[in-house]
Parts: structure tokens; sequence; C-alpha cells
């Protein structure tokens, strides 16, 4: 069974960082993306980025290039999302989901099968 659990969220002060985890189980991260995503009560769930085993091929997207960084321990089976310089507007609950994926990963949630319950950050001003 197919089973992503992140951690790692919190309340932090503005211009600190975090780092959220996915642990996965039920799956090998070979051939699977897995992708970080973060959504703000009422409004849509937006892609951050994501990563790809085994050549771990990595993508974040433009707006967060300079703040955020996916990597991923395999032995672990745990990939990371280092947050630096925190806003306020990075408020939100944080996801990992996953699938099956061939070439380059692309964060783009309805492509993503398998999701985690989230963990909520919230950056206080």
């Amino acid at each position: 069974q197919v089973q992503l659990v992140e951690s790692g969220g919190g309340l932090v002060q503005v211009g600190s960082s975090l780092k959220l985890s996915c642990t996965v189980s039920g799956f090998t991260l070979e051939d699977y993306a897995v992708g970080w995503f973060r959504q703000v009560p009422g409004k849509e769930r937006e892609g951050l980025g994501c990563i790809k085993s085994p050549d771990s091929h990595r993508y974040i997207k433009d707006s967060w290039k300079d703040r955020f960084t996916i990597t991923s321990d395999d032995a672990k089976k745990t990939i990371y999302l280092q947050m630096n310089n925190l806003k306020p507007e990075d408020t939100a609950d944080y996801f990992c989901a996953t699938s099956w994926w061939s070439g380059p990963c692309l964060p783009l949630d309805h492509q993503y099968d398998y999701w985690g319950q989230g963990t909520q950050v919230t950056v206080d001003s």
C-alpha cells in the first residue's frame, strides 16, 4: 500500500528556515516522481517542485528557486523540502505526492496518484 507521511511543519517567524520531510512506503522510489505542493484554504493547490529517482532529476518552479530546495535520501525513503527566508505568504498546508513517472518530473497535481495528509506551515510576521 502506497503511503506518504509529511512532517516538519509548524509555526515560524518571518525569515526563518524550515525543512519538511515526506517519508514514503509501499513502493520503491525508482521511476517514481515525488512532488511537493501547497494549498491555502479556499485557494487552488499549487505545485512547488518535484524530484525523480534514480537520477535525482529535480525541478523547482521559478517562483521558488531562490528559496526552496528538494532533496532525497533514498535509503531513508524520505524526500525533503528545504524552505529558506520564509514569508507570511508561504503560510499553507504542504503536501507531498507520488506517481510513476516517465521522463523528467513536473509538479502537475492532476498527474499524481497518491497523496500524503499534509503538514501545516504558518509564518508569523
